[in-house]
């Protein structure tokens, strides 16, 4: 098929992205799709901001060079239709990723979509929630400034490299207010951490090989040798002990070893939301 190779039994195949906004969720959903086709290789093309004719026409000319297939948000109901009109001249199939779920949007609510481009990232109170919780999160990483944990919605804890930092950034762009301590052998918990009664606290573990791999990466990154930072039985014995700790105080744990942040944040996000539930019944 015109557009497409194979190559070692996976499939290589062009993408072409075309947003009237950021195409953020454009390319989320775009990549959400390809990776249910584990041989599906995408080569991914973004054309973001198309809010003009001249843009789309730029845009199409590179989709005529690379054919695949065009995924759009396209709110713009005139540009819309010339996309999948010259699309469909040339055999290629375009397709509007949000029209299902704006369709059964549209007949829930029984009135008609908006027809403001981006009209998703207006500045309203959630906006600047999120950019709250980001600057509360960067100053709260790491430990820093631990009088001010009592304002932490959620307060992650684990050993060095548990995707603690990562973790909380997402959270944060979630707009929740997050912080976290890692955990140093031989050292206890902060006192105020005990003394958190509205802050959810997670405990975050991993397997002792996947966290020897990445400190092994980031050692080699800072051109530094190996130390018991690397050693395997000192990970294990780190990774016991978190447990150890987690459990007698009853936080919640997540395992990384196999999830992504996002899955990561996910999981966290509902066990806050449970923890939120219990704490209205109190």
């Amino acid at each position: 098929m015109k557009g497409i190779l194979q190559k070692n039994r996976a499939i290589y195949f062009h993408v072409h992205l075309v947003s009237d906004s950021t195409g953020e969720t454009l390319v989320t959903m775009s990549r959400a799709s390809c990776a249910q086709f584990p041989q599906g290789k995408p080569i991914e093309h973004l054309y973001a901001l198309v809010r003009s004719q001249t843009q789309l026409e730029k845009a199409l000319g590179l989709i005529k060079d690379y054919p695949g297939i065009v995924f759009h948000t396209l709110v713009n109901h005139e540009r819309r239709l010339y996309l999948e009109q010259k699309c469909a001249e040339i055999n290629m199939p375009a397709v509007s990723i949000l029209d299902p779920a704006l369709a059964s949007l549209g007949r829930y609510l029984g009135v008609a979509m908006s027809s403001e481009v981006g009209a998703q990232r207006t500045m309203n109170e959630q906006y600047f929630s999120r950019i709250g919780a980001l600057d509360y999160t960067m100053a709260h990483d790491d430990g820093q400034n631990q009088e001010g944990l009592h304002q932490a919605e959620i307060l992650l804890l684990g050993i060095s490299r548990t995707s603690k930092t990562p973790t909380c950034i997402y959270l944060a762009n979630r707009g929740y207010k997050s912080a976290n301590i890692p955990l140093i052998s031989g050292t206890d918990l902060p006192p105020i951490v005990k003394k958190l009664k509205h802050t959810l606290i997670v405990g975050l573990i991993s397997s002792p090989d996947r966290i020897v791999e990445i400190r092994r990466q980031r050692l080699s990154s800072l051109g530094q040798g190996q130390t018991d930072y690397v050693d395997k039985d000192s990970v294990r014995d780190e990774m016991m002990a978190a447990k150890r700790m987690f459990t007698k105080n009853g936080f919640p744990i997540v395992d990384v070893s196999r999830r992504s942040i996002e899955e990561t944040a996910a999981r966290i996000i509902n066990i806050y939301q449970d923890f939120q539930d219990r704490q209205k019944k109190l």
